[in-house]
This record gives structure tokens, C-alpha cells and sequence, in this order.
């Protein structure tokens, strides 16, 4: 299909657009199932000595992996400018992102290494598969006209979410089991035999994940083109680095980017609180197990794959700005509200009966919580879609792999504040929605600085 874009002719093949977007549905497992909803409730409940324990050490995982992308991404981002090649890059760095998703398989309960084993996967995972993604996002303008970015970049988050939802569904079905009855959600023994004495289940999401990655990943390879080949590789690094620094000052220069920047940094910062411990959260305000857990983030997920749906078209007819203002006020009000249930309470005052022993979802608690939850993930998409489409329509265009990176730099160089506040607080106060309570100040603070925010291109 051939698209007139600001004067030129621009062919947009569909088969390397659906392509494209199954990187993400490739990724999405590990954030999933690793990072949310199944493994990083068994390590904090069963790995670790106790709940906070985990929870701190998930942090410190988290914060590692954050100052590696903060020093690689950039530099590498620059490179590729340099180079014309981002597939390549993609290749290298899925080779440590399969080999730590496998890893996860061997950190079984009380072994004598499980906790170091699973933190240097986790961290190892998250800087592999993150980096990556910086350069399959920069592949985004060379596939669609720039009037139809906002939906191509709504379209890949669509294909995640669609993965979440239905890697999610196999494992509560066939892997994880019940701890007081054995049984998945399906009302089986969990599939190939595994044991769920010993967390097997949960801990085979990672060999999963690794798995789902390198099937769907290869249509990328094969069909969404590439730059050719400019620079020799030594050349590139000279050459990456001399225009890192200039990008860096002219991020500095041009106030409505490097504003953009710093909201991202601090609105992405209170994202990932709010999905570290999401699970962790649920667990203790709720009790909840891994079952209602996992349910819960399904019901999330399909709610997220509605908000992208409409997100997209309201990106490119709108812009992104209005996406990403709106998404962080749904945001703010929403997490008040969660922050505000326990197990007989909602809305600070307003008592009520706890759910039934045994009874799923029984309380007004638990259905208040899991409505604001389903709210939070219609927007929590968009907000990261619109983001990534909003920087490429204000990056120059021969740069944007490294403005790339320096979104990825500004989303994780201070990925550790919101978690080590959330402890902090969390730790200070002796109250989980406490610790909590600070992931809305990220989301303020980012607010605040997005309304300065001007949605056009920088020269």
C-alpha cells in the first residue's frame, strides 16, 4: 500500500507492520508472568525469609537493571543511528533475555542459591529484553506514514496485551496450581507433571517465557526491513558518542523534549511501582492468592487491550499529549481508590463485611478493588503507547534511535526511586497502602510536567 505523507509517496507493507508488532506480543510473557503476576509473588512469598524482604531485594533487582539500561541504552542507540542497523542489535540481546528467562526454572524453594539465581535473571532479563525493544521501537517510522504512528505504537501495546491475556490463561490453567489443593485454575493436576510441592508451576513460566519469545520473534527478522549497512562498527562507536553527547545537549537545548523526558522518567517511575508490587499488594490488602491473582490480571488485561483499541485512533486525531494527560488523571484517582481498600474498608470510611472463607471475589472490597484495577489498565497502555508515539513526533528524524534511547534512559535511569520509596514508606508507616500511596505522588509530579509539554517537532 503506497500513503502520501507530507509530500512523499511511503509504502507501508502489512505484512512487516503485523510483524513488527509481534515483538511485543513475544516479549509481553516476561513482564507478565514474570515480573507481575506469577513468579514475583512466589519469590517474595516463598523464595524470601518474608514479604518486605522480597519486596526489597525485588527492588534492588529492579534498580540494577534500570542503571545498566541508563549506561547502555543511550551509547547504543547511538551506534545504531550510526551503523543503519537495529535487527542485529535485537539478535544480541535476545540471546541473555532466553538464557535468564530459562534460569527461572532453577530457582526452587529452599535451594541454597534461588534467591541470587532468580535476582540476576530478573535483572539480567529486564536489561536484555528492554534494550532490545529500543531498537525495535525505532524501526516505527520507516514503516508507516508519521500521521499513522500513534496507531502503529498502539497496535504493537494491543499485540502485548494479547499476549498477556492469553499467556496468562495458560499458565492459571495448566501450570499454576492452588497451594491447599494442587489443582490450576481448570481444576487439574498441573500438565507435564509438574510439582506443585515445589513451586514448579510457578517457576516454569520462565522456560515458557524464553520459549514464546524465540517462536514469535523470528517473523521480525524475516520480514520488517532494515537500514543498510553505513558505518564500520569502530567507526559507529566514535561517531555514536560524538552524537550522543550532541543529542544530550540538544535534549538540554530544546525545553520541550527535555520537559518530556523528565515527566516520562517520573510517570514511569510510579508505572513500575505500581507493577512490581501489584501482586505483592493485592496479596496482603486482600489475600488473595495466586488463583485470584492471576484472575484479576487477566480482567486487567482485557481492559487494557479496550483502551488501546480506542487509545490509537484518538492519538493520531487528537495527538498524544491528550492521551498521556488524560491516562495519568484516571491514573491518580484510581490509585487513591485502591490505596484506600483493605479487607472490610473502602474508601477510607466506608466498613463493610470480609469476603466469606473460600468465597472468590465475595466482598465489596474485592469488587470495588478489582473495578479500579480493570480502570487502571484501560489507560496504563495509551499512556505508555502515546508516549513512545509522542517522542517521534518530537525527535528529528535522523536521530531516532538514540532519542530512543535516551526515552529508555529517562524511563529507567530512576527506576529504583519509586520502588526504594514505596519500601521506604512502606517500612516507616507499617501499612502496604502507605508505601503505595507514593506512587501517586510519581503520578502528579508527572502530570505536572506533561502539561508544559508541546506536542510538535524540534528542529
Amino acid at each position: 500500500m503506497d500513503t502520501v505523507s507530507g509530500g512523499s509517496t511511503m509504502k507501508t507493507d502489512p505484512r512487516a507492520v503485523l510483524s513488527w508488532a509481534l515483538y511485543d506480543w513475544a516479549a509481553q510473557p516476561f513482564f507478565t508472568l514474570i515480573t507481575t503476576f506469577v513468579f514475583s509473588p512466589y519469590f517474595a512469598s516463598v523464595l524470601a525469609a518474608t514479604p518486605e524482604e522480597g519486596q526489597s531485594l525485588w527492588g534492588f533487582a529492579t534498580a540494577a537493571a534500570g542503571l545498566g539500561i541508563a549506561i547502555m541504552a543511550p551509547i547504543l542507540g547511538s551506534v545504531a543511528d550510526a551503523t543503519g542497523r537495529r535487527k542485529l542489535w535485537i539478535f544480541v540481546f535476545s540471546i541473555p533475555f532466553v538464557i535468564s528467562c530459562w534460569m527461572f526454572w532453577y530457582a526452587e524453594p529452599g535451594g541454597s542459591n534461588s534467591i541470587a539465581i532468580a535476582l540476576v535473571a530478573f535483572a539480567v532479563g529486564t536489561l536484555s529484553i528492554e534494550i532490545a525493544t529500543v531498537f525495535n521501537n525505532a524501526m516505527m517510522p520507516s514503516l508507516v506514514p508519521a500521521p499513522q504512528v500513534g496507531r502503529l505504537s498502539s497496535f504493537g501495546w494491543a499485540a502485548g496485551y494479547a499476549s498477556a491475556l492469553i499467556t496468562l490463561a495458560i499458565a492459571l490453567l495448566l501450570f499454576s496450581a492452588d497451594s491447599h489443593t494442587g489443582k490450576t485454575l481448570a481444576g487439574i493436576s498441573p500438565v507435564l507433571g509438574l510439582d506443585p510441592a515445589t513451586q514448579e508451576g510457578d517457576r516454569v513460566t520462565g522456560p515458557f517465557s524464553a520459549l514464546w519469545y524465540a517462536l514469535f520473534v523470528l517473523p521480525m527478522f524475516f520480514f520488517v526491513p532494515d537500514a543498510s549497512a553505513k558505518e564500520k562498527f569502530t567507526t559507529a562507536i566514535r561517531k555514536g558518542l560524538s552524537e550522543l553527547h550532541a543529542s544530550l545537549s540538544q535534549a538540554r537545548a530544546n525545553r520541550n523534549i527535555f520537559q518530556f523526558l523528565i515527566a516520562n522518567m517520573i510517570f514511569k517511575d510510579g508505572l513500575v511501582a505500581l507493577f512490581a508490587f501489584g501482586g505483592i499488594y493485592s496479596a496482603g490488602q486482600l489475600g488473595w492468592g495466586s488463583i485470584e491473582i492471576g484472575i484479576f490480571g487477566i480482567i486487567v488485561i482485557i481492559t487494557g487491550i479496550l483502551g488501546l483499541l480506542l487509545a490509537g485512533p484518538m492519538d493520531d486525531r487528537l495527538g498524544a499529549w491528550p492521551v498521556i494527560i488524560f491516562s495519568l488523571v484516571i491514573l491518580m484517582i484510581c490509585g487513591l481508590g485502591m490505596v484506600s481498600i483493605d479487607k472490610t474498608t473502602v474508601f477510607f470510611i466506608i466498613k463493610t463485611q470480609a469476603a466469606p472463607e473460600g468465597a472468590q471475589f465475595a466482598s465489596l472490597p474485592e469488587q470495588v478493588f478489582i473495578g479500579l484495577g480493570a480502570v487502571i489498565g484501560s489507560v496504563a497502555g495509551p499512556l505508555q503507547a502515546s508516549s513512545r508515539s509522542l517522542l517521534i513526533r518530537l525527535a528529528p528524524r535522523e536521530h531516532m534511535s538514540q532519542y530512543f534511547g535516551l526515552l529508555a534512559l529517562s524511563g529507567k535511569v530512576t527506576s529504583f526511586m519509586a520502588p526504594l520509596a514505596v519500601g521506604i514508606v512502606t517500612a516507616l508507616t507499617g501499612s502496604q497502602a502507605g508505601g503505595m500511596s507514593v506512587v501517586l505522588v510519581f503520578f502528579a509530579v508527572g502530570l505536572v510536567l506533561m502539561w508544559g509539554v508541546k506536542e510538535q517537532r524540534a528542529g
